[in-house]
């Protein structure tokens, strides 16, 4: 069984992971920044028993909020032994951005980058004691290229993908595997704003669920890095 954070849990990838653990049988504790966006979801902690489910007060734009969520879930199980980043923002910003943009931008890096960091480094020691951490980001394959003009948002997962290698090369002595995952479209509300792809052939929210779900079954020498997922072509 595995003591699992999840970000970005209210809806989307994150919602479908957070029920594609708890069905496994582990433990999750949830960060949310409104504790009522999961009332009547399929995580309602209503439906499962209150030893399996946690919910946490969290704002990834305020680094108390990520020290409490740790403190709460080793209060809580003893501790945690895997964390999984699914939150993050979506910005239009182009490269050559207008005289005021650049407040968007700066708050695009601190959600998709500073905060997972923040979060993760909050997370290490416990994922280190445990002998068999477990970290996977959602990046997106905006972190290992860049279409289109999308200069904010593609910026913040390349920067993403680097401090993902970095916390693999730091977590190889210390019992920590990393996995970032790389989808390009998946069929959540983030991509009904920016693309015209029939929702069917999107990669869908369970297809990663069950990705993440095979990840922590897998041995620490069998834990992949880094997953790329494609549901178009691309050269």
């Amino acid at each position: 069984m595995r003591t699992i954070l999840i970000s970005g849990a209210s809806s989307g990838i994150g919602l479908n992971i957070a029920h594609k653990e708890l069905k496994a049988g582990n433990r999750i504790s949830i960060g949310l920044r409104d504790l009522e966006s999961v009332k009547g979801s399929i995580i309602d902690p209503n439906n499962w028993t209150n030893e399996k489910i946690l919910l946490n007060k969290y704002n990834a734009l305020d680094k108390f909020s990520a020290k409490k969520w740790v403190e709460n879930t080793v209060s809580k199980f003893g501790g945690f032994d895997t964390l999984i980043n699914c939150s993050g923002v979506l910005s239009k910003v182009p490269f050559l951005y207008k005289d005021g943009d650049e407040e968007e931008i700066l708050n695009t890096f601190n959600i998709n980058f500073l905060a997972i960091w923040h979060l993760c480094r909050l997370s290490w020691k416990h994922l280190s004691q445990s002998n068999n951490g477990r970290i996977i980001v959602l990046v997106s394959m905006s972190g290992k290229r860049s279409k289109g003009d999308l200069a904010a948002y593609s910026s913040s997962k390349f920067a993403l993908m680097s401090l993902c290698q970095t916390m693999k090369n730091k977590g190889w002595e210390e019992n920590i595997r990393i996995t970032a995952i790389c989808p390009s479209w998946v069929n959540t509300k983030m991509a009904e704003k920016i693309s015209s792809l029939e929702k069917s052939k999107m990669t869908q929210p369970g297809d990663i669920a069950e990705i993440c779900s095979t990840i922590l079954k897998l041995p620490m020498q069998s834990v992949p890095f880094e997953i790329a997922l494609n549901c178009n072509y691309e050269i």
